[in-house]
């Protein structure tokens, strides 16, 4: 049981050999999907996998089997507009259980703004009629979206352990209660509560993933800064505040560390030595 980075592609000439060196596992190709960039880093040695959007459960099905007869790995989804009452976000999931099952592809829905997933309390409830479904966790929608601080971080935690337990995929990205993205400098956690936070998040969400698939899939965590086109990055006087391409091998760090105590302490209470493979 490892850790694999999944790198997303730079802006500039040569990105997936950069990606490669940088030490990364693989990288995650949005829809509609580059069919030969994908071979390219596949040649290059490394994972692929894909992420898309469904609107409707019709659209489920001819995305899943176009990403299994592409041999990506697995999918992360926005799934829906966050708009649908609750017979209609069923539909929707079942629609993703069951391409999942017919293409033999994982489908992570993803906690996502603008999605049925865009807050805590519903994806819970959802879990609860949906004990199956695996999520793609990127938390600083709902870490920034819904004020998870306010009325106390500990309690929401708590709250959302059922999702944290289903968590089989993960963005990276560290956000604080009023910007989804910031810099986090080297991440050390002095003066910036909300990178001891987002560890929180992660290492449970390992933990979770370990208790479910002991010695078998390797945990893909990606991390996803985007630019400010996507109001994402912050700018300040014309510049952004940072270089996303170093912050990203601080985030992929910080998580080979969040994983490691994961796995100690699935290793403890198993009883077990160490008998797996080294955290990428």
């Amino acid at each position: 049981m490892n850790l694999q980075a999944f790198g997303d592609m730079p802006q500039h000439a040569n990105g997936l050999e950069a990606i490669r060196d940088a030490g990364y596992d693989g990288v995650q190709f949005t829809q509609p999907l580059d069919h030969a960039g994908k071979d390219e880093a596949l040649n290059l040695g490394l994972g692929v996998c894909g992420s898309g959007r469904v609107n409707t459960p019709a659209e489920t099905a001819p995305l899943a089997k176009e990403a299994h007869e592409a041999g990506l790995e697995c999918l992360t989804l926005h799934v829906g507009w966050g708009t649908e009452n609750d017979d209609k976000a069923y539909a929707l999931i079942d629609s993703v259980l069951e391409a999942s099952a017919k293409y033999s592809i994982r489908l992570y829905p993803e906690t996502h703004r603008a999605t049925i997933l865009q807050d805590p309390w519903r994806t819970v409830h959802f879990l609860l009629r949906f004990p199956e479904l695996e999520l793609n966790g990127d938390f600083s929608h709902w870490y920034t979206g819904t004020e998870m601080v306010y009325g106390g971080f500990e309690n929401k935690l708590e709250f959302m352990r059922p999702a944290l337990d289903r968590i089989g995929f993960l963005h990276g990205r560290i956000g604080n209660p009023g910007s989804m993205q910031i810099d986090i400098g080297d991440g050390s956690v002095e003066g910036r509560p909300y990178v001891t936070h987002f560890r929180a998040l992660w290492t449970e969400s390992f933990f979770g993933f370990l208790v479910r698939r002991p010695l078998f899939d390797p945990f893909c965590f990606t991390p996803e800064l985007l630019g400010p086109e996507f109001y994402y990055a912050r700018t300040f006087g014309g510049r952004e505040e940072s270089d996303r391409w170093e912050q990203s091998r601080v985030l992929v760090h910080i998580a080979g560390e969040c994983f490691h105590e994961a796995r100690q302490r699935w290793e403890s209470l198993n009883h077990l030595s160490d008998i797996s493979a080294p955290v990428g």
